[in-house]
């Protein structure tokens, strides 16, 4: 497994860990006005309705910006690029994460990526992106 530190769910997170662990991920999605809410809240920053529930995504989208770290850190050896991906589902909807199997030099703004999930520890998956 990992050194990588693991997540702490609480029980606004607890559903996207679960998913996670099925190897699916799941973002919040508002049930009065459809918007995807991420991270986590407990009610929608569109309309203000707290009807918000899990629904599953693609996992499809494009690199929105990165960085290259070039220092270790705990369950990371660098250089390693930490990306924000936004989601095909909805124009602002983003995550952090990281890319797999790119080389650092190598990641681009706009390019497609595709989540794939690595295990960090017994039923804990991270959910990271692959080039498409």
């Amino acid at each position: 497994m990992s050194d990588r530190p693991l997540p702490l769910p609480d029980p606004e997170t607890a559903f996207f860990w679960e998913a996670t662990a099925r190897r699916q991920l799941e973002i919040l999605r508002c049930q009065t006005c459809k918007t995807w809410v991420h991270y986590p809240k407990p009610s929608c920053w569109n309309c203000s309705s707290g009807d918000l529930k899990p629904e599953r995504v693609s996992g499809r989208g494009t690199v929105y910006s990165y960085t290259v770290t070039h220092q270790d850190v705990p369950g990371y050896t660098a250089p390693f690029a930490v990306v924000i991906v936004e989601l095909e589902e909805q124009a602002g909807l983003r995550m952090v994460s990281n890319v797999v199997d790119v080389p650092p030099e190598d990641v681009r703004i706009g390019m497609p990526v595709e989540v794939t999930f690595q295990p960090v520890a017994e039923d804990v998956w991270l959910p990271l992106f692959k080039k498409r």
